[in-house]
């Protein structure tokens, strides 16, 4: 299962180390975006390994879209779950997703009987 969400990057978490039981060392980061939808929900990602590089160059309040999977796990009759990114994509200002302003030149101009009304009705 693969989804997205669009929003605010608003806190990046410290990244974590440590030595899996394997003898295998793991780097994990987390980071929140909080949506810009009516009712404003806060989302806590993870990175894991190679991943926590996507996080280089992106600053706490920008606007950002974020590819991810879910994933739980059962430890001990208890049930955990991960919010884990695969993508972050920046949102430009200046991107598709905002709807520019209305201008005079977005009215159509008037049918007159001078044009030919191409209408089959």
């Amino acid at each position: 299962m693969s989804l997205s969400v669009k929003g605010k990057l608003v806190k990046i978490l410290p990244a974590e180390t440590g030595i899996s039981r394997s003898g295998n060392s793991w780097k994990k980061q987390g980071f929140v975006v909080e949506t810009q939808e009516q009712f404003q929900r806060k989302i806590c990602f993870s990175l894991f390994n190679d991943k926590v590089s996507m996080l280089n160059g992106v600053s706490e309040g920008e606007k950002v879209e974020v590819s991810f999977d879910i994933e739980s796990r059962e430890f001990n009759g208890k049930w955990f779950h991960n919010i884990n990114a695969w993508k972050i994509a920046r949102i430009m200002k200046n991107g598709a997703d905002e709807i520019p302003p209305f201008t005079d030149n977005d009215i159509p101009p008037e049918i007159t009987q001078e044009q030919p009304d191409d209408l089959p009705f």
